[in-house]
């Protein structure tokens, strides 16, 4: 068995528990694979044998694990790609929608992991692309794709087509594309509905409109998304996931669902209504 780990390098809380980790799988006769950040800031000099495996060079691991917060899932996420490896994430940061395994309950959940005592929960993803081609640095969302002016410049014009029919223009510092995973991140700061996870969608929140009647909107998940945006400056901003580039208002962008998806490891009978409850204070 071959598992890969990643984790947020700059909280020390963080590397002690990949180091905790490294010894559990060590232990049990785990191949490890450290992401490169983690080569460079854990003292491996117990665990040699770690240096040099590189993830891209390991053609089957069998699960990665994501130690810090909803952040470093992203992160994991997008060094995943396509290869439909399944992730569990270790919650050391606040409000982890993602990351939802605690740190005290780290050894009952690895030994569960290591047994094959899992779920998968498939989620989908947003592709985007340009339409001239300028390259986008990191082109899958797990949880949104926002588009936003860039600085403090006056608000963007977001002239918004949803399967080839012009929907609005809307008036406003962005707009945010995002998936039902994505529901609970940024969207809910702009006010856009929750929705389960399994659900089948797509999410169009405005960013600070200028308008009265611009709403939240949801559409099937099978519809194309296509966005031409006009800004005084010439440029915008593109976040995929948190990870942005600016981008020049020539460029029309194209949204979809991705091809692929993310397959995120469930152990025992956590569920996306429970963590709504403690994580927002419902039902209390």
């Amino acid at each position: 068995m071959t598992v890969a780990i990643f984790g947020n390098t700059l909280k020390p809380s963080t590397l002690h528990e990949v180091s905790r980790i490294i010894e559990f799988m060590h232990l049990n006769n785990v191949q490890i694979v450290l992401s490169q950040e983690l080569r460079q800031e854990l003292n491996l000099r117990e665990f040699p044998e770690y240096n040099n495996t590189l993830f891209e060079q390991i053609p089957h691991i069998d699960f990665a694990i994501s130690v810090g917060g909803d952040g470093t899932f992203l992160t994991t996420a997008s060094h995943i790609g396509s290869r439909g490896i399944p992730i569990i994430g270790i919650n050391c940061g606040h409000l982890g929608f993602l990351a939802d395994v605690q740190t005290q309950e780290v050894d009952v959940i690895l030994e569960k992991l290591l047994k094959g005592d899992y779920k998968i929960d498939e989620r989908n993803l947003l592709s985007v692309f340009s339409s001239e081609d300028r390259h986008i640095v990191s082109p899958y969302a797990l949880n949104e794709i926002a588009v936003m002016k860039q600085g403090l410049s006056s608000m963007i014009s977001i002239e918004t087509y949803v399967n080839g029919e012009y929907l609005n223009t809307y008036e406003a510092d962005g707009l945010i594309v995002a998936t039902p995973t994505g529901s609970t991140a940024y969207n809910l700061s702009v006010g856009g509905p929750l929705m389960m996870p399994q659900t089948s969608g797509i999410l169009l929140s405005p960013i600070a409109t200028h308008s009265l009647y611009a709403r939240p909107l949801v559409i099937p998940d099978n519809w194309k998304i296509d966005l031409s945006i006009k800004s005084r400056n010439s440029n915008y901003l593109i976040s995929v996931d948190g990870r942005s580039q600016v981008m020049a208002d020539s460029n029309t962008l194209h949204i979809e669902k991705s091809p692929y998806t993310i397959k995120l490891i469930q152990i025992g009978d956590s569920s996306f209504i429970q963590s709504l409850k403690n994580k927002l204070n419902w039902g209390k």
